[in-house]
């Protein structure tokens, strides 16, 4: 009998080792399900002010004539620099087609205050009626703005263009302008404020001082 208890009881465990157990299989599965990869989290990005910390209390307010004849030179330069590419691109023309003959061409300064007028005056329009902005008010932070404090339409844009092309001088009467307003912002009722954000819209606020 004892020998018999003995056999059964080795088959039974002969059995057990031979075949997975309902506990084991269960606990791979768990396994396995803990290996799978883990769903995406949602990524928290953090808010970044678009306006610099320093320049938050000027944001909205006119702005000077240092800061405005800053972001004119800057303008002037970058057209400078177009016209060069102009010339060179004209030397280059003028070679290809006879270099025999080719000879650098002289320009006269009334061409080049033409040159000058024109391409300054068609990027002041497309500048102020897109972003409100040029290259050089980019760069210091100003944005030309109308009396809602709107960019400007293109009609605005290229009558505004025309009088600072025509009457540069005209930036230098905000000087005496308890408002820090251009001949031409007198006129056209604009104005030239401080705005770093890089929406189109500006703050329709506008304060007297700058």
């Amino acid at each position: 009998m004892s020998q018999g208890n003995a056999m059964s009881q080795g088959n039974a465990m002969s059995q057990r080792d031979g075949r997975p157990q309902g506990d084991g299989s269960s606990q791979g599965n768990v396994m396995s399900q803990g290996d799978a990869l883990p769903q995406r989290a949602e990524v928290v990005r953090p808010k970044v002010e678009s306006v610099p910390w320093e320049a938050r209390p000027f944001q909205g307010q006119r702005a000077g004539v240092v800061t405005r004849t800053a972001a004119n030179v800057l303008d002037f330069l970058l057209v400078v620099g177009v016209l060069a590419c102009g010339y060179g691109a004209w030397c280059a023309v003028t070679f290809l087609i006879n270099p025999a003959r080719f000879s650098f061409p002289t320009v006269s300064f009334l061409v080049l205050l033409i040159c000058a007028g024109v391409v300054l005056f068609v990027y002041f329009t497309v500048s102020w009626a897109t972003t409100g902005r040029t290259f050089g008010d980019h760069q210091l932070g100003l944005r030309v703005v109308n009396p809602r404090g709107d960019p400007l339409r293109w009609p605005g844009a290229v009558i505004r263009a025309a009088f600072c092309v025509l009457l540069p001088i005209g930036l230098y009467w905000a000087v005496l302008s308890p408002t820090n307003r251009s001949v031409q912002d007198a006129v056209l009722r604009t104005s030239v404020i401080y705005d770093w954000t890089v929406r189109r819209r500006p703050p329709p606020r506008l304060t007297p001082t700058g």
